[in-house]
């Protein structure tokens, strides 16, 4: 089909929600919510401001992040995963950077409807979200800036998004500590989230960890960055005058500890285990402390 074809055809709006991929808009707006509920804030009366911010966290801010990402990704994504929307050609010709732009716009859009706070988290986030894909900086050829960028991007900007919208305002001291704290673990998150593509990232040259360090030590200092801030997190709650919230982290980081134990034996192999499982019980914790801190009962 010539090129010009290929530009005029559309892609099937199936194609464009897979390439916008659901599956990953869990993180930022798990986090968005626990900064909802952090906030103190009562939810249902201000219920019309957290759906947006839900919409804005996680279909357009991350939607497009997703779209930028495998736009810039395409041809590692011929080699890791070719049925992906892009290389498979059900995204054809330039939609893909098409969707990622018009993505940007509507999602700043939003955002500027929702506060000063949130259109300054968005436009960071944003900025983050290309830099991470595309050149020159491409954060993700190197895996400690790349992760540090996600992490930061889908856990710290969307919880304090969620508390300074309920919050109609800067959000307090706490909130942003536990937003930050939990944001650095998820760098962890990412680096086990790379094992996937350990093969295509080696033969185009993108460092990530598992690729810099081997399978065996990413793995482990995936578990060491994961762990690190929830015992901070349980101290601190347990200096707040939340003892129960600060328990509660605490018998999440055992279960985890038990979990990583298997992880270690085979971390290629179950890289994707653990991300269905320890993460799970690694986002519990944010919501445990998200509560304490916003005096939910």
């Amino acid at each position: 089909m010539p090129d010009h074809a290929i530009a005029l055809r559309r892609p099937d709006p199936s194609a464009v929600l897979e390439l916008l991929k659901p599956v990953t808009w869990f993180a930022p707006v798990w986090a968005f919510l626990c900064g909802v509920v952090s906030s103190g804030e009562p939810v249902w009366e201000r219920i019309g401001l957290v759906a947006a911010g839900v919409l804005l966290a996680g279909p357009m801010v991350c939607g497009m992040s997703q779209a930028v990402n495998d736009w810039f990704d395409r041809h590692v994504d011929a080699i890791n995963e070719p049925n992906r929307p892009i290389p498979s050609g059900r995204i054809p010709g330039p939609w893909g950077l098409r969707i990622a732009i018009a993505w940007t716009v509507l999602s700043l859009g939003l955002a500027a409807l929702l506060g000063a706070w949130a259109f300054a988290a968005t436009v960071i986030g944003v900025a983050l979200a290309w830099a991470y894909s595309a050149p020159p900086l491409r954060l993700k050829r190197n895996g400690w800036w790349g992760n540090a960028a996600v992490g930061f991007s889908y856990e710290t900007l969307p919880w304090i998004t969620g508390a300074a919208i309920l919050s109609a305002g800067a959000p307090g001291w706490k909130v942003i500590v536990l937003a930050a704290l939990y944001g650095a673990g998820a760098h962890g998150i990412m680096t086990l989230n790379d094992f996937k593509s350990i093969e295509g990232d080696r033969r185009m040259g993108v460092a990530s960890l598992p690729v810099l360090l081997g399978p065996e030590r990413a793995a482990r200092l995936a578990c060491a960055v994961m762990l690190a801030p929830q015992p901070v997190v349980a101290a601190l709650l347990l200096a707040w005058g939340a003892p129960v919230a600060a328990t509660v982290v605490a018998l999440l980081i055992g279960a985890q500890l038990l979990l990583m134990r298997k992880l270690l034996t085979d971390p290629r192999r179950l890289a994707p285990w653990y991300n269905a499982t320890g993460t799970s019980l690694y986002v519990l914790g944010m919501l445990a402390a998200a509560i304490a801190v916003g005096g939910v009962s």
